[in-house]
């Protein structure tokens, strides 16, 4: 497995990561709610810079980001494509969940969740 303990990060994107921290989506606070005290074996953590930017949610032991995709992302599609491939140079891998799928598929993608980290532990 790969160690994932140090990314680098910008000062620039500790300091955003730390405001949204601050001011999380009213569907990152419903996905941090549930996923902050799961069961689901692993530390997840909210707002982590990598690089220049802040990715949603974060699997230190597994290299996993999570995000949460609302409308300003499909406003941003180019520009999300660039960052996610920045980053995954680094090893990480992507979970794309939208605001949808978190206010109205919550178990589901929980179940998701859950097989993925089950996955990703055994390899």
């Amino acid at each position: 497995m790969r160690n994932h303990d140090i990314l680098p990060y910008t000062q620039k994107a500790r300091n955003l990561a730390s405001q949204l921290r601050k001011n999380m989506t009213a569907t990152e606070r419903v996905f941090w709610s549930v996923v902050k005290s799961s069961k689901l074996g692993v530390v997840i953590r909210r707002q982590v810079p990598i690089l220049d930017y802040v990715v949603d949610f974060y699997i230190k032991e597994l290299g996993i980001a999570i995000e949460i995709d609302g409308g300003f992302h499909k406003d941003n599609a180019l520009e999300d494509g660039m960052r996610q491939a920045r980053i995954e140079k680094l090893g990480v891998k992507f979970i794309r969940y939208s605001n949808e799928d978190i206010l109205g598929k919550l178990p589901q993608v929980l179940q998701n969740l859950k097989s993925i980290i089950t996955e990703q532990k055994s390899n």
